[in-house]
């Protein structure tokens, strides 16, 4: 297959010394803005995803923790939406900063094993896992990994060779930031610990100052999350042992084979790639999985490692594990699979994966308005899809009963954080969030709602509401048409409970 003349000299700005890290800067820029261009066209028929306005309305009420996840991903959003305005488009662009971020991360790593061209190879690679691009559309705990542990293996990898000050710095500023992010990453601070300790230089790692700095600067960085813990009883643990928590250790086995079958499910692109290119016998094989050098068994170790404690760790705890949370653990795959010095790489099969690297982005934005055609047939789920217009109605209703803007919404969760994404007012959402007092909700008002058929929350909004001296109940229905095609009509039943001081 012949590729356009542009492939050609993409490729080779990319393996050119003087060119090739502003040539990659500058092409994981595009990949950014085409897939989130992809995003905001293939999705505008589903709105924002739960996920995604649960982190708007904590970014309303910033603090070193919330019930569920730590703080990081929240910060980022009330940063991002103190720049962009808050639109999907713009959502979708911060969703893509992570793995594109991540990306780069990955090339500079990549650079410390591969030559140029399965430098260039790696990267094209990565991008045909869906984490780095489909999934990561959903800006979420998850996604705020792919940069933070590529950039704690990164700084990490450097400390233990160079056991450097500053690299020891930076690698326990990334794994703080890491636990930051999702708790999850304890998973990647262990098997990085690991990976140190059966590494054959360990004595010479361990008697110098640098990993004892990397636990410093951690724990400090870590320190004010640390007091809200002890402060507010520890909920993230609480809510990750409700959730995930299993009862046996079958279970928890069971969880464990199908996060290992999942995880390389979702790799199974470059996975399938490399092992047909290359054709590996039984040395070339354990040389990828566990390489005879030490720079390479290092390397090695700190991919494997963090990506298979979980299994082990899933069933011993009785924790329920998913393939899902694989997501970040990848950024050292292209090393892995590329760096035996048996596999070569010939300049045509690089522009072959480039070609294909450039083209499946470029293909999904061209299917992007078909896709969203087919999900408002399917029926999105109404809280994202009937978002922008269910808060549009309540703030005209609102309007109706006080010259005020409205400040907080309650209720079904998911509609909640869904109107407080959409509302002009801004308003939190409370729902599952900590409360402002009676004094402060009943000065101001409140809107509650719920879907009109969940009859046990209609109960409880009504009783809440009561027992703030009543309010005006009405149900609306909401129906979202897009490009004329008609959608699903949607009761929603709402309690305005107006300002009383």
């Amino acid at each position: 297959m012949r590729w356009p003349p542009a492939i050609g000299r993409l490729h080779d700005a990319l393996i050119d010394p003087p060119r090739r890290e502003r040539t990659a800067a500058m092409a994981l820029a595009a990949y950014a803005l085409v897939w989130a261009t992809y995003g905001a066209i293939a999705r505008a028929s589903q709105g924002l995803h739960p996920d995604m306005t649960e982190l708007v309305a904590w970014s309303r009420d910033l603090a070193w923790g919330y019930s569920k996840h730590p703080p990081l991903g929240a910060a980022l959003v009330w940063l991002w939406f103190h720049v962009f305005p808050l639109a999907e488009w713009s959502y979708y662009l911060l969703a893509m900063l992570m793995p594109t971020a991540a990306l780069w991360i990955a090339w500079r790593l990549a650079g410390d094993y591969l030559d140029a061209d399965k430098r260039v190879a790696g990267l094209a690679l990565l991008t045909f896992i869906p984490f780095f691009n489909f999934i990561a559309l959903k800006y979420n705990a998850n996604t705020v990994l792919l940069p933070l542990w590529a950039a704690t293996t990164f700084a990490f990898l450097h400390s233990f060779r160079t056991r450097a000050f500053r690299w020891a710095v930076l690698a326990g500023l990334a794994a703080a930031a890491s636990l930051y992010g999702k708790y999850w990453s304890a998973m990647l601070v262990a098997g990085l610990a690991v990976a140190a300790i059966i590494d054959a230089r360990r004595a010479a790692y361990f008697s110098s100052p640098a990993p004892w700095i990397t636990a410093a600067v951690g724990l400090i960085a870590l320190a004010p999350h640390l007091a809200w813990l002890v402060k507010h009883d520890f909920p993230t643990f609480s809510y990750a042992v409700r959730v995930h928590a299993e009862r046996t250790f079958g279970e928890g086995a069971m969880h464990a084979v199908d996060y290992l079958a999942g995880a390389i499910g979702y790799a199974v692109a470059p996975l399938a790639i490399v092992l047909i290119g290359a054709r590996p016998g039984p040395r070339l094989a354990a040389d990828m999985v566990w390489p005879c050098d030490r720079e390479r068994r290092l390397a090695a170790a700190c991919f494997w490692v963090p990506l298979l404690l979980p299994a082990l760790i899933g069933p011993l705890a009785g924790i329920n594990v998913t393939a899902l949370w694989s997501m970040p653990a990848f950024s050292l795959l292209p090393v892995l699979l590329l760096s035996p010095p048996a596999i070569r790489l010939r300049p045509n099969h690089v522009r072959h994966l480039l070609g294909v690297a450039v083209a499946i982005p470029l293909l999904a934005l061209a299917a992007a308005p078909i896709i969203a055609r087919e999900m408002q047939r399917v029926g999105p789920a109404p809280a994202g899809a009937q978002g922008r217009l269910l808060a549009a109605e309540i703030e005209r209703q609102w309007r109706a009963m006080s010259d005020r803007p409205l400040r907080f919404v309650d209720g079904d969760p998911d509609i909640a954080y869904a109107v407080a994404a959409y509302a002009t007012d801004a308003p939190r959402a409370l729902a599952k969030m900590p409360r402002p007092s009676a004094g402060d909700v009943a000065r101001a008002g409140v809107v509650f709602v719920c879907f009109s058929e969940d009859a046990p929350c209609t109960a409880t909004i009504a009783a809440e509401a009561a027992a703030q001296g009543g309010g005006r109940m009405l149900t609306v229905t909401i129906v979202r048409n897009f490009l004329g095609i008609p959608g699903k009509p949607q009761a929603y039943t709402m309690i305005i409970v107006p300002p009383r001081g």
